[in-house]
């Protein structure tokens, strides 16, 4: 069996493979399990996962909603070393990852249909530049969205957090040898040249009017997030701005009703704001207040759809660049 497994594995990947044009860049598939989906009913769910060291409660959860079927895991660069170890955590009909590493491989047929036909979903961690440049537009974003409107669950880590907001740092302005943006460049300039917020990607609707950020607590990101925010509220796109940071080894699970569970090993950082912030200019330090920060630690839940929990509230306020900080409400 195993050999007639990797015979099939082998001829799914060739024939991939032969459908893109001589030296153009093509997606490359993977997969683990049975050679062909199946037919199931998955139940809407969203994984926010936090980066660092991959949960098994989380892709646990994840594959639960997935109904037994097919759970296809979607990068633009990278490697299948998901697929090994979540079919060891699962039990689904095959386990497969799709790199997708340009917008030419974003408009295969193979591509779509793949992503059409899978149980569940999961974004790797990587670049979120990537994923919105080589994405957005393209029929993977179409893809996403019909998906997620039939029920089909999700789940990202690290950059695949970032992109499942309605709002996405999307650091598209980043280059080669540039550090992650931090706390303290983006205060003191909400205008910074590595603040770059990109529209939603996949439409989920309770992430409606919602930015996030992983590594939360370790990269030291409640700042940068502030900006995010404040950034959004100046635009006038919305009268209201929530965020959702998460801290490593850490996911906020939420159902499709928007009731949500934080699991793991650190926390995960609500926060909302209604108010512009006063000063967010260019080459100006941001001054922006309040921001309502409800901080929910493991094992604590979170109601999305109405932005409240039973843990208690706290306020942010940012003066020229500076953050203070009130214990509770």
């Amino acid at each position: 069996m195993k050999s007639l497994a990797l015979t099939l594995l082998l001829a799914a990947t060739l024939s991939s493979s032969a459908q893109t044009a001589p030296g153009v860049s093509s997606y490359k598939y993977f997969r683990v399990g049975a050679p062909a989906d199946i037919h199931v009913q998955p139940r809407a769910g969203y994984a926010l996962m936090g980066g660092g060291t991959d949960l098994d409660e989380a892709f646990r959860w994840l594959c639960g909603h997935a109904g037994g079927g097919d759970l296809l895991v979607l990068r633009a660069a990278g490697t299948a070393d998901y697929n090994p170890y979540i079919q060891t955590l699962c039990h689904l009909n095959s386990v497969a990852t799709l790199i997708i590493p340009d917008r030419a491989a974003a408009s295969e047929a193979f591509v779509t249909t793949a992503i059409t036909n899978a149980s569940a979903l999961f974004i790797a961690g990587g670049d979120q530049a990537r994923y919105i440049n080589f994405w957005s537009g393209t029929p993977v974003e179409a893809a996403l969205r019909a998906a997620i409107k039939r029920g089909v669950p999700i789940g990202g880590t690290s950059a695949g957090l970032a992109v499942l907001g309605e709002y996405i740092y999307s650091a598209q302005n980043d280059k080669p040898n540039d550090k992650d943006l931090n706390s303290d460049e983006a205060l003191a300039d909400p205008f910074y040249r590595q603040v770059v917020i990109a529209p939603e990607l996949v439409g989920i609707p309770v992430l409606r009017d919602v930015i996030t950020d992983s590594h939360f607590d370790t990269r030291k990101r409640e700042g940068r997030l502030l900006v995010f925010m404040a950034r959004i509220l100046a635009s006038g796109k919305t009268k209201t701005i929530r965020g959702i940071g998460v801290d490593e080894r850490t996911a906020v699970l939420v159902e499709g009703d928007g009731s949500a569970q934080v699991i793991g090993q650190g926390e995960a950082d609500f926060l909302e704001a209604t108010s512009k912030p006063e000063v967010c200019e260019q080459g100006m330090a941001l001054t922006f207040e309040p921001i309502v920060f409800y901080p929910v630690r493991t094992g604590t839940g979170f109601d999305l759809k109405n932005w409240r929990t039973d843990e208690t509230g706290a306020t942010f306020s940012v003066r020229a660049g500076q953050i203070s900080f009130k214990p509770s409400l």
